[in-house]
């Protein structure tokens, strides 16, 4: 079923917050019907690890950890949305494999971890230069078994690279995001933004010279009509 075959009340009706899994796996059995069993059963796992390790060291809010599946989970895969929704080819072959995606500034593994779920032949290095964080990431990621997921603690100036995509969640503006991937990346940086994002792609492409056309936007509530994700995009950054 094509995501524009259902009607636009589906998700209206489905997303409630706090999100339970229930409703998060009905949303991506419509929306994201690639996830296979195994992935579902990584996504349900979530919760409680998650849970148990954010009691020990804190990376989520201790007021948004009943919102694990819609603030966190859910909005990491609005990368996978836009992939399959505007550029269906790249899509293809992150589920086919043979890519590599640097998530740079993780924390406990955002959004790394739910889209190395969604991508298992994808290969994911999570990055975060906070100890205590990369931690948390490594120790979720080692529990759910995700092979394809890496965890470094590192700085971004200190990675190998390149890797074929860059993906991140609110870590830092474009203007300073974009210098720390310089020559990181072959094909395209994807950031998880919100708010109004006119004047920081603007000052972004003035002062780094950007192209025209190498910077978009993507709403998510495209997809998702649900008031958490108002105001929430996916900001996507050609290699120039």
């Amino acid at each position: 079923m094509n995501c524009s075959d259902v009607p636009e009340w589906t998700y209206t009706h489905i997303l409630k917050s706090p999100m339970e899994f229930t409703e998060f796996e009905s949303i991506i059995r419509i929306l994201l019907p690639e996830a296979d069993g195994l992935a579902l059963e990584r996504f349900r796992k979530m919760d409680e690890l998650y849970r148990d390790w954010n009691s020990k060291i804190n990376v989520i809010s201790r007021k948004d950890i009943d919102h694990l599946y819609d603030h966190h989970i859910l909005h990491s895969l609005g990368i996978a949305l836009f992939l399959k929704n505007r550029e269906p080819e790249v899509f293809r072959t992150w589920l086919e494999g043979g890519v590599s995606v640097l998530d740079l500034g993780c924390g406990g593994g955002f959004p790394g971890i739910p889209l190395s779920t969604l991508f298992p032949r994808t290969r994911f290095t999570l990055c975060d230069s906070i100890g205590k964080k990369i931690t948390v990431a490594r120790e979720v990621a080692s529990a759910l078994g995700l092979e394809n997921a890496e965890c470094v603690n590192a700085r971004a100036e200190t990675l190998p690279g390149p890797y074929d995509y860059v993906v991140s969640r609110a870590v830092a503006s474009l203007e300073d995001f974009l210098p720390w991937v310089k020559g990181k990346f072959r094909h395209q940086v994807l950031c998880l933004k919100g708010g109004d994002l006119a004047e920081e792609t603007a000052l972004a492409m003035g002062r780094l010279r950007l192209p025209k056309g190498s910077v978009g936007v993507w709403p998510l509530n495209t997809l998702l009509h649900d008031e958490y994700f108002e105001g929430k995009n996916v900001v996507w950054v050609e290699k120039h």
